[in-house]
């Protein structure tokens, strides 16, 4: 295993100053993921009422040798926002995989993942790569065989559907000239289970939420009362989203740099929207970033798509 590459300077302090000055404030939800951050979204994906994870993880499970087949030899897999090992691991035990790209934000992160898959699958080359991926990568080169997109858990529905589209032919380019995407993409379904699925009882998300106030007064010495906030998470039927929010529990000031931030009791921080698709809706946009449809998964509340950028061929 070769060590992560280090991202480029930290804007995370620029993010803040420039989002805690908005007329609607908000932190783009990226900085929800340090190393604490990660954690606790591991925690999340066990909770009970968090269904994606077990859906896609079932959904992987039944159909990784459809997917070993559309991958091929010596394949290598990209994985973006590199997480929990669960759902690589049924990758990496039924594909022929030569080398696997992990891409975090999170260096310590990424390296411990790493490294606690390398003793389990020597025969696979890891290359880590500590990354903003919602940038353009510079991925080590590779002349084996198809380069295979990663990107489960619905984070693509963290996107702004116009960012999402470009992001998707971004990622395109990447991929090509004979390349092809497995993306994990949650499905609108009843708000209630939308509601316990982003408002646990055990209070981990609300702890996920709050994290990046932890964290700014932790790398940027802010002064949040972090206990001073709480977590909002509700449906949004016109935008299609679940939309989360810190909302300040009374008046206050917060103070960066020299600089202070005034909030009113009530007073909302936009950190997270989560797009829920139809299948039709999700394989529309990619066809407007560039894909062709090969394939998708699905049991009704989550879904699997096999994306190809067009113009290139995958051997059935």
């Amino acid at each position: 295993m070769k060590p992560a590459q280090r991202p480029p300077s930290n804007d995370f302090r620029a993010a803040m100053l420039a989002g805690l000055s908005r007329p609607e404030k908000r932190i783009p939800c990226k900085y929800l993921y340090d190393e604490r951050g990660s954690r606790l979204f591991e925690r999340i994906c066990t909770l009970p009422e968090y269904y994606l994870t077990r859906a896609e993880v079932s959904l992987l499970g039944r159909h990784a040798p459809e997917m070993a087949v559309l991958a091929g030899p010596a394949c290598r897999i990209v994985e973006l926002g590199a997480g929990s090992t669960l759902k690589i691991r049924i990758l990496l035990s039924a594909l022929d995989v030569a080398v696997y790209v992990p891409v975090d934000v999170s260096r310590d992160y990424v390296l411990d993942q790493a490294q606690s898959l390398g003793g389990d699958y020597p025969q696979v080359e890891i290359l880590p790569v500590c990354a903003d991926f919602m940038r353009d990568l510079a991925l080590p080169p590779h002349r084996g065989g198809r380069s295979v997109g990663f990107f489960p858990g619905s984070t693509i529905g963290n996107m702004q559907p116009g960012e999402a589209q470009s992001f998707l032919a971004r990622l395109a380019r990447l991929l090509r000239p004979d390349g092809l995407l497995l993306i994990g993409v949650d499905l609108r379904k009843s708000p209630a289970l939308l509601h316990a699925a982003y408002n646990d009882s055990a209070g981990v998300t609300a702890a996920f939420s709050r994290n990046v106030l932890v964290r700014a007064n932790d790398e940027l010495a802010a002064d949040f009362d972090v206990d001073g906030f709480a977590h909002r998470a509700e449906w949004d039927e016109a935008r299609g989203c679940v939309a989360v929010h810190l909302v300040s529990r009374r008046n206050q000031t917060v103070h960066i740099d020299g600089r202070w931030f005034p909030l009113g009791a009530g007073e909302a921080i936009h950190i997270e929207d989560s797009y829920k698709y139809t299948i039709g809706g999700f394989q529309a946009l990619a066809g407007r970033a560039g894909y062709v449809a090969e394939r998708v998964w699905s049991d009704g509340a989550f879904s699997i798509h096999c994306l190809r950028p067009a113009g290139t061929d995958i051997a059935d």
